[in-house]
Parts: structure tokens; sequence; C-alpha cells
């Protein structure tokens, strides 16, 4: 079953942010994922507006998007944003309808 990695995140440094961001695509295909959006047109329909930059990735499986998030080499580059360069909400979660 796939699985999802959302991210909302707010950019306060868009220099240092962009050594972030240069390097997670090439992580994200590493471990099988395929960004379905990054960026780009968004409204905000409800909800605070403290985030204003939307990340959707597809994973093959919910343990895929995990050992991506954990793996070194995203820690590395997640480094540059989590020194004052933006506030990220990461989530992963399964694809599908646990509520049924």
């Amino acid at each position: 079953m796939p699985a999802y990695w959302v991210a909302r995140a707010r950019i306060d440094d868009p220099v240092e942010y962009k050594k972030y961001t240069d390097q997670v695509p090439g992580i994200i295909a590493k471990y099988g994922g395929k960004v379905l959006a990054r960026g780009g047109r968004y409204q905000i329909m409800e909800g605070p507006e403290d985030f204003h930059r939307f990340v959707v990735i597809e994973f093959p499986n919910f343990e895929a998007g995990v050992n991506c998030f954990q793996s070194p080499e995203y820690v590395a580059a997640a480094a540059h944003r989590r020194d004052g360069a933006g506030v990220v909400e990461n989530v992963i979660v399964d694809g599908g309808d646990a509520t049924k």
C-alpha cells in the first residue's frame, strides 16, 4: 500500500533553505519516492495560515517513507533548514481509508 509524506513549510531564509531543497529530490528518489506536489499554487481552505509551501510525496509503502526521512543523507540535508532557515511540519501517512 502506498504511503504519503505530507509537508507544510514556512521559509524564513530562502538562500539557506535552497541548500536543503536542492538535495532532497535525489534522496527521495533513492527511497522510491515520487513527488506529487512541491511548491506551486495553493489555497488554504481552513485552518491557520502559518505555512506557505506544501509538499506531497508518494512512497511505495510506509516504511520507505520513514526510512527516507530518517536516512543519514536526509538528516544531513534537513540540517540546512533546521538551523533557522524555515519551519516544517512533516507527516507520513498510509494511503487508503483505515476507518473502514
